[in-house]
């Protein structure tokens, strides 16, 4: 909380010093670079003896002022805002890793994050071990003298597992091991990971934080003493984000605890609905009673989330029939939208992974994530309902 005022208020609030044009809403500072005053400026703004902006690759106003919400939402110091989700992953493990060491991830993790850890790493000669959510409480048994890093995402992505985050952040403090969360699904509205013990906090900021479905970006926040070498690495391999996306995103965060609360809503009542349809066998919530993370969630979570997976009876058919005969949800690879969106994971975000990492995971043939929206939540179960039934 900043100057004692709620997360939601500083959410808004806290904007770019306003220019001689006294405008009310930020400007937009799509420049490139920045005129020195003097080739002494130039000198010391280059040699770090002064702070200041240089080239929109290093820093940019709209860029700062949307790191500066975001670390104050996850009670952190600073940040980086990077172009994609997947470049703040990548340049958070990157930055801080070198050939020899050793990372442990929840085997659960979102399908490039996968790709990150067994295709990339090794040439690098980096290893990494996963560990079974069901094995979460033996963390340590998969830590090396080497493990650097430990890489997890709660609620994960499809499967909505559910990590004990004070657990783990203790034994990583224990060990002396960074840990390293994805807190993409839940944002800090819902969970501030960096309160049990998180030394860095990564967002695809394509999700929830801009909410519309509208521009690409990610975020990592981390400790100040590690931010050194994050901002080093960003530096000078180019993951930066466009300041017009950094000022949507901006903007963005200042309905975003009113449209989490939404999502949430809307979530768990199709959750309690799809539960008495008779054509699917499984939905998984983290707020519903019979979920095995439940009085975990309700722990760590706020709420629940906008996501509801679901099992449907009939595998891999019926879930292509399911999702070619919705006529309102959208049938996209995105979430977090206004929109609600429908996703079949086996085929789409995760089909890089092999029948068996994919069966490993929890993610079946049948399963369906769907990512309420803010519409009406009787107009999002109706358009579910009629393509249940019409795909029988």
């Amino acid at each position: 909380m900043k100057n004692n005022q709620h997360d939601e208020t500083s959410a808004i609030r806290d904007q770019t010093p306003r220019s001689a044009e006294r405008e009310h809403s930020a400007p937009i500072f799509m420049t490139s670079s920045f005129v020195f005053e003097s080739a002494e400026q130039a000198r010391a703004l280059f040699a770090e003896e002064q702070k200041g902006n240089i080239y929109t690759r290093f820093s940019n106003p709209n860029n700062d002022e949307f790191v500066r919400k975001m670390a104050e939402l996850e009670r952190l110091p600073d940040g980086f805002a990077c172009a994609s989700g997947m470049s703040a992953i990548f340049t958070s493990m990157a930055a801080l890793l070198k050939s020899g060491d050793h990372v442990v991830c929840a085997r659960s993790v979102f399908g490039s994050t996968h790709q990150i850890l067994t295709q990339i790493f090794p040439r690098w000669g980096i290893e990494f071990t996963y560990v079974d959510i069901a094995d979460q409480y033996n963390w340590e048994k998969a830590f090396k003298p080497n493990t650097k890093m430990l890489f997890l995402e709660t609620p994960s992505n499809p499967s909505l597992d559910i990590i004990d985050l004070e657990h783990v952040g203790k034994i990583c403090k224990a060990n002396k091991v960074l840990l390293n969360v994805d807190n993409c699904f839940c944002t800090p509205v819902l969970q501030k990971p960096a309160e049990f013990g998180a030394d860095i906090v990564i967002h695809s900021a394509t999700k929830y934080i801009d909410g519309q479905g509208r521009a690409l970006g990610g975020i990592i926040l981390a400790r100040a003493d590690l931010m050194k070498d994050i901002r080093f690495f960003a530096r000078h391999t180019g993951p930066a984000l466009s300041p017009f996306n950094a000022w949507l995103f901006s903007k963005s965060l200042e309905t975003l605890d009113l449209r989490m609360q939404r999502h949430s809503e809307n979530a768990l009542k199709l959750a309690e609905a799809l539960q008495k349809n008779s054509e699917i066998e499984k939905v998984i919530y983290p707020f519903l009673p019979d979920h095995p993370g439940y009085a975990l969630a309700k722990k760590q979570m706020k709420s629940g989330g906008g996501i509801v997976t679901f099992i449907l009876k009939g595998g891999i058919d019926r879930g292509r029939k399911f999702l070619d005969s919705l006529t309102m949800l959208s049938h996209t690879a995105n979430l977090g939208d206004t929109r609600t969106i429908a996703t079949h994971p086996a085929s789409t975000t995760h089909s890089k992974l092999t029948d068996a990492e994919r069966e490993a995971v929890g993610i079946l043939p049948g399963m369906v994530r769907i990512s309420a929206g803010l519409e009406n939540a009787g107009d999002i179960l109706a358009d579910i309902k009629q393509a249940l039934n019409r795909s029988k």
